[in-house]
């Protein structure tokens, strides 16, 4: 299967996943939503592993990507922390096309820190996504 199948792939469970916890968090309070929601993710993968005997490579993993895969998990968790309050707070109509805007500031981290280049398409697409962003921002 192609990057794009996974990506979409990818896509379509992260709507599935605003609606889910949406409803899940309704009556409970976001953080502990956090936490169940990791727990059973952390056992989903795990599981994963293990049916893919990926645990072998486990002693091959260097210091760099211990580091950047701790920094990634604490970045995951604060954006979920954050993620199911602002579900709480606000329609999934508000809150997810805020939480898209992920994709812009993605572009812009990795132009400058990765130092990947962007054709005028992608830099079309972000400039879109911004305005729409800002469209959907709630007026004071």
């Amino acid at each position: 299967m192609s990057w794009q199948v996974f990506a979409l792939g990818s896509a379509f469970f992260a709507a599935l996943t605003t609606i889910l916890a949406k409803v899940g968090v309704e009556n409970v309070n976001s953080n502990l939503a956090t936490a169940i929601r990791t727990a059973v993710i952390l056992a989903f993968a795990c599981a994963l592993v293990s049916a893919t005997n990926g645990w072998r490579s486990l002693a091959q993993l260097d210091r760099r990507t211990w580091i950047f895969l701790v920094l990634s998990g604490l970045a995951t968790g604060a954006s979920w922390l954050c993620y199911f309050r602002a579900l709480q707070m606000a329609p999934v109509a508000k809150v997810a096309p805020v939480d898209k805007f992920s994709l812009v500031l993605a572009l812009i981290l990795a132009a400058v820190f990765l130092r990947e280049k962007f054709d005028a398409r992608m830099i079309l697409g972000a400039v879109f996504i911004s305005i729409g962003t800002l469209l959907l921002l709630p007026k004071k």
